[in-house]
């Protein structure tokens, strides 16, 4: 896992340059929108078990045969494995967003999920659509515009951050789909 700075260092030491141009710019639009970046960071942290049994429940709700004997989240170990796997998830999206690179998220959450998941007998669109219901929460916390859960948040624009979460989370769903 590279975090932005080191990711620099590394691509101007391969071309055998100094660290200049483009790259610190970027580092220098790095560190000014770090305050929030962390307070994106968290939000997620923070509200990650109401987000994913938000999210479990939303899945639950849309289809039920989940919880009918014989679904996959039927007896309390499934549903505690269940409510686990979203909170790994999230915990590894909000890693990326605060390295600012989706390597963690590839390399130690992403590798072999969907193999897995198959292997387990477990319904990838159940589990594609709890995701997404996981996105729109974190999304929702990052732009502070989740309901009944307004906090003090760092001054400007959080639309890149926002969009940065979905799309790690949009990576989560193409690797088990």
């Amino acid at each position: 896992m590279l975090d932005a700075f080191s990711r620099v260092v590394v691509n101007s030491d391969s071309k055998a340059a100094y660290v200049s141009g483009s790259d610190l710019q970027a580092l220098k639009t790095f560190i000014s929108d770090g305050n929030k970046r962390l307070d994106a960071v968290n939000f997620i942290v923070s509200n990650s078990s109401c987000i994913v049994s938000d999210a479990v429940s939303g899945m639950i709700c849309e289809n039920p045969g989940l919880i009918t004997p014989g679904g996959n989240c039927y007896t309390n170990r499934r549903m505690a494995a269940c409510l686990r796997d979203g909170e790994i998830i999230l915990r590894y999206v909000s890693y990326a967003v605060l390295a600012g690179d989706a390597s963690v998220l590839e390399d130690r959450c992403l590798n072999g999920l969907k193999e897995t998941y198959i292997a387990l007998g477990v319904p990838t669109n159940s589990t594609v659509r709890a995701v997404n219901i996981m996105k729109a929460a974190a999304v929702a916390f990052v732009e502070n515009k989740a309901s009944q859960r307004k906090v003090e948040v760092a001054e400007g624009d959080c639309s890149p951050l926002s969009a940065e979460v979905g799309s790690y989370c949009d990576r989560v769903v193409a690797a088990i789909s």
